[in-house]
């Protein structure tokens, strides 16, 4: 039964993982997260979100927007005006990300006072 159960618990754990790495593909790396809660805090214009998040590059942020995009994190509003205006809002699917965001501030509060502490 033993050898069962070790089965189980591997096949738990690979699933858990392959979970694990499809988010961190969609929401991982240094700006993803950033521009999230720089959308969510009302910054809609590219160049809006960029000044919000310093060393942000134009370069970089033009991808990351598209990887949202395409993940169905944002969508891109064009409006037809002269000059045309270009916005970025969240989705609704997006707000399935508060716990995770919530979860990611307490911890790392957490964290950050266990460094001033000299608690490890």
């Amino acid at each position: 039964m033993k050898n069962s159960e070790k089965v189980h618990d591997q096949q738990s754990c690979t699933a858990a993982l392959n979970a694990m790495s499809d988010s961190f593909y969609v929401i991982g790396g240094k700006w993803k997260l950033r521009i999230i809660i720089s959308l969510r805090n009302g910054h809609t214009r590219f160049n809006e979100i960029q000044r919000s998040i310093p060393g942000l590059s134009a370069k970089v942020l033009s991808g990351e927007l598209k990887d949202l995009e395409a993940n169905g994190l944002i969508e891109r509003k064009v409006y037809a005006e002269t000059p045309v205006v270009v916005e970025y809002v969240i989705t609704p699917y997006s707000d399935t990300l508060e716990p995770v965001l919530n979860a990611l501030v307490s911890w790392g509060e957490q964290h950050r006072n266990k460094i001033r502490e000299g608690v490890f």
